[in-house]
C-alpha cells in the first residue's frame, strides 16, 4: 500500500451521494455529513469532476476550505453525454480536467488523481504520460486508476507510478479478487474500495424498493429491483450472526472485513450524519478468523443476484 495514501486512514468517505446521484440532499445536510466525517477522523474524502457536473467537487472544497490535512482524490477522463458515461483518455481531456478539477476544488495540488474509465480508443500508456506530466509539473501527487484490467493496471504501471486502483469491491461484489488483487499485491497498489456496503444492500439501508426514492441512481441498477432484490436482501442477513454477536451493526461488519485485509481502503458513502460515526467506528474492528471464513462462504464471488451497474454503464467497465 502507498505509504502516503495508507496515512490518511483506512476508511474514508465517498461524496457522489451529496450532490444528488441517490435522491435528493441539501446542501446543509451535505455539508453536515463532511463536517462530520472531518471530525471524526476521516481525511480521505472521493469525488470526481463527474458528479452532478463538478458541483461535487464545490462542495468538498466548501467543507474543507483551510484544512490541508485532508487527503482529496478525484477523477478525470469522462463526461456525461447522450445519457451514458463518455470516455475520453487523451492527453488534452486530462490535463484539462485536472486544471478544472483544481479549480473548483480552491487547491493547488490533487492529492489523487484517477483515470476515472479506461478510454478505449487511446492506449492506456498515453493516459498515463499525460498524468505523469501533471506529477512532474505539481498539479497531481499520485496516481491512479478505476475500474481497470488486471492487464491494463501492468501497462499502466510499467508507464508511471500507479499508487491505487478504485474498484467496486464489497462481500456482494468479489470478482476482483481472482486476477485484479493479486496483480496489485504484485505491483504495491492500493485498492480505494468503493461501494463497499453494496450500495445499501449489506448495511440495511435498502429493504425493498420504496425505499429508493425519485431520482435515486439505484432504480436503475439491476440489483435493486425485479427478482433480483428480494434474494439479494436474503443473503446480506448472513451479516446478523457476526452483528448481534458482537453488539456492532452489519454496516461495521462488512467494512471491517473489507479494511481487514491488506492494502485495502474503504469509502463507504452516505447521506446520514449517524452512518458517518458508524462508520469511521469500523475502521478500529478487527474479525476474527472464522468470523472471515463465515462471511466469505456466505458470500462466494458471483453469488449476488443481477449486474452491478445498468447495461450503458457496464459497457465503460472493463471488469
Amino acid at each position: 500500500m502507498s505509504t502516503e495514501i495508507g496515512r490518511a486512514g483506512a476508511i474514508g468517505l465517498g461524496a457522489m451521494g451529496l450532490t444528488g446521484a441517490y435522491g435528493h440532499v441539501s446542501r446543509a445536510q451535505a455539508l453536515a455529513v463532511l463536517q462530520r466525517a472531518l471530525s471524526r477522523g476521516i481525511r480521505h474524502i472521493d469525488t470526481a469532476a463527474s458528479y452532478a457536473d463538478g458541483a461535487n467537487e464545490r462542495l468538498i472544497a466548501e467543507a474543507i476550505v483551510g484544512r490541508e490535512d485532508v487527503f482529496v482524490a478525484t477523477k478525470c477522463g469522462v463526461r456525461w453525454g447522450a445519457g451514458r458515461l463518455m470516455r475520453d483518455g487523451s492527453a488534452e481531456a486530462i490535463r484539462d480536467g485536472a486544471e478544472q478539477s483544481l479549480r473548483r476544488l480552491g487547491r493547488d495540488t490533487i492529492d489523487l488523481l484517477y483515470l476515472h474509465r479506461v478510454d478505449p480508443a487511446t492506449p492506456i500508456e498515453r493516459s498515463v504520460e499525460a498524468m505523469v506530466s501533471l506529477r512532474n509539473r505539481g498539479l497531481v501527487r499520485h496516481l491512479g486508476l478505476s475500474e481497470a484490467s488486471a492487464d491494463t493496471i501492468r501497462r499502466a504501471a510499467a508507464t508511471g507510478p500507479i499508487a491505487a486502483l478504485q474498484s467496486e469491491y464489497s462481500l456482494m461484489s468479489r470478482e476482483i479478487e481472482h486476477e485484479i488483487a493479486p496483480t496489485l499485491t504484485d505491483l504495491e497498489v492500493t485498492l480505494v474500495a468503493y461501494a463497499p456496503l453494496g450500495r445499501g444492500l449489506l448495511g440495511g439501508a435498502v429493504s425493498s424498493p420504496a425505499d429508493l426514492g425519485r431520482g435515486d441512481f439505484r432504480r436503475s441498477v439491476p440489483r435493486f429491483f425485479g427478482e433480483n432484490l428480494e434474494p439479494n436482501l436474503r443473503r446480506a442477513a448472513a451479516l446478523d450472526h457476526i452483528a448481534c454477536s458482537r453488539g456492532i451493526t452489519r454496516a461495521q461488519v462488512a467494512l471491517a472485513w473489507l479494511v481487514g485485509k491488506p492494502g485495502v481502503i474503504a469509502i463507504p458513502g452516505t447521506t446520514r450524519v449517524e452512518a458517518v460515526v458508524e462508520n469511521a467506528a469500523a475502521a478500529s474492528i478487527t474479525l476474527e478468523p472464522r468470523e472471515t471464513r463465515m462471511l466469505e462462504d456466505a458470500f462466494p464471488p458471483g453469488s449476488a443476484h443481477g449486474a452491478r451497474y445498468p447495461r450503458t454503464m457496464l459497457e465503460g467497465l472493463e471488469i
